[in-house]
């Protein structure tokens, strides 16, 4: 059920226009729990791509973060290669990934 309707859909708006002024920023994509992706700045085969890697990766991590102490959970996954730091935000529903690339800021 969607919470808030309008109102909300424009506050995830403004939210990724702000993350994507960020310098360095290469796109950004939110998916659902079951990998869809719901909305995204990348192309259509990358979206497809990073959508299904990351959520199978952030379960995963989750997965083990849960096993060490089933009390805790995942809040947070980086990943940093040598051409991009990629950030998850895990929510209820949805995941928040990042693409950046980090020698921007040495630019």
């Amino acid at each position: 059920h969607a919470v808030g309707g309008a109102g909300m859909a424009s506050e995830v708006e403004e939210t990724l226009k702000r993350i994507q002024s960020h310098r360095g920023v290469e796109g950004i994509l939110i998916v659902n729990n079951d990998g869809v992706p719901l909305k995204s700045t990348l192309s259509a085969e990358q979206t497809t791509q990073y959508a299904s890697l990351f959520s199978q990766l952030s379960s995963k991590a989750r997965s083990v973060v849960r096993t060490l102490d089933a009390t805790n959970d995942l809040t947070f996954l980086r990943v940093r290669s040598k051409k991009h730091e990629i950030m998850v935000a895990p929510d209820k529903d949805y995941l928040l990934i990042v693409i950046q690339n980090p020698s921007a800021d040495e630019a």
